[in-house]
């Protein structure tokens, strides 16, 4: 029986992770995260201002950054610390693609080098420190996803 995948070595890829970008998860994202301005929920003020549509906020980035360490881990992963910085921006009708690569693990701690890419290039880069539960919760895609 191989090990568990989510088993944090260093070096070891995360699956990665495709996040398609609608207009509604970068509205809904930006009404959530209490960021109303203009340039992420209306597209005619979003073009005065030199933008081809309403764009992401690091907020909703941010948020999708730690939702895909956890799906990773599961949900009794702790995110210590999530350190970003943001690049092409995320319109709608794309699609963003996360990848990582666990950096160190440290104890029950793991550091996670993420990466986020659309069609214009890199959105997103940074780490993630998580802290990793006792035990793994049962694997969603049963015994033979480990083999």
């Amino acid at each position: 029986m191989r090990p568990d995948p989510r088993t944090p070595a260093p070096g070891a890829e995360l699956p990665p992770l495709r996040i398609p970008i609608t207009r509604t998860l970068i509205v809904a994202g930006a009404i959530a995260s209490r960021d109303y301005q203009d340039v992420h929920h209306d597209p005619e003020l979003a073009r005065r201002k030199g933008a081809p549509d309403v764009f992401m906020n690091i907020l909703t980035t941010n948020g999708l950054v730690g939702r895909y360490i956890t799906d990773h881990f599961g949900p009794a992963a702790v995110l210590r610390g999530v350190a970003i910085r943001l690049g092409a921006p995320n319109y709608p009708g794309d699609t963003m693609v996360l990848t990582g690569r666990i950096e160190q693990v440290d104890g029950d701690t793991a550091t996670v080098r993420v990466a986020g890419d659309n069609a214009l290039g890199r959105h997103v880069t940074g780490t993630v420190t998580v802290t990793l539960p006792a035990e793994l919760p049962a694997d969603p895609h049963g015994p033979e996803a480990a083999s």
